[in-house]
């Protein structure tokens, strides 16, 4: 199976607000928080692999039915080491694919490829039009000071609840709830924004309202039809 264990069917950019955030309909967009990989700045862990490893390889590798990569990668993200996790998958699934993940690690830079085209200045219109910007992403620890290193558009946000350091990750409640607590914001204009559907689902379960993100000119034409006074798409 390819891709995250335990993804439901929804829509792309679509305004979701169901359970608890179904009370937020209509309220004013005062914040917006952002994952990260895929949303603000493209992670792709075959550009950490392709220089030594085939596209077979690979492919089974991202397969989490043969190698476990993303469930490893869940629980780094919930505070596991990076030593912590390549043992689990070396117990679990063995040496081949834990030496693949060792390797993927310590060529983590090369799966960050670059901003998303128009978020950069999508963050800056909101932060601009005294929207608060904010980021709540599931990240190892360990890792994540590469990405703010080489991602200037992490460092312009308002502030930043990254799961590794917490021990909490998403789609569980409690992640969202600190986030709430530690950036002082009233979940009911809030919005978030992931590319993952289970997290979206996360986020409507504290009250947020949730897009399940695609394109960042759909989501400024979202925000804008919910009343975010920023620039449109000419």
């Amino acid at each position: 199976m390819k891709g995250w264990p335990g993804e439901p069917n929804m829509e792309h950019d679509v305004l979701m607000a169901e359970g608890e955030a179904a009370k937020s309909a209509g309220k004013p967009i005062r914040n917006v928080i952002f994952d990260f990989g895929n949303v603000l700045i493209y992670w792709n862990p075959v550009a950490a692999l392709v220089a030594r490893y085939s596209q077979e390889t690979i492919d089974q590798f991202l397969d989490n039915d043969i190698s476990g990569f993303y469930d490893g990668n869940d629980m780094m993200d919930g505070g596991l080491s990076l030593e912590e996790g390549v043992a689990w998958m070396r117990r679990t699934h063995g040496d081949k694919w834990a030496d693949m993940l060792q390797y993927y690690l310590d060529n983590f830079e090369d799966s960050l490829t670059g901003v998303v085209p128009g978020m950069r200045v999508l963050v800056n219109d909101l932060k601009a039009a005294g929207i608060g910007v904010w980021g709540l992403s599931n990240w190892e620890k360990e890792l994540f000071h590469i990405a703010e290193r080489d991602c200037r558009i992490l460092q312009q946000l308002d502030g930043k609840v990254v799961s590794g350091y917490v021990h909490m990750r998403k789609p569980h409640k409690e992640i969202y709830e600190e986030a709430i607590k530690q950036f002082g914001i009233d979940p009911s204009t809030t919005v978030f924004i992931d590319d993952k559907a289970m997290n979206i689902v996360g986020a409507n379960e504290v009250g947020i309202r949730g897009i399940r993100f695609s394109d960042s000119r759909k989501l400024r034409d979202i925000l804008i039809g919910q009343g975010v006074n920023i620039p449109g798409v000419k």
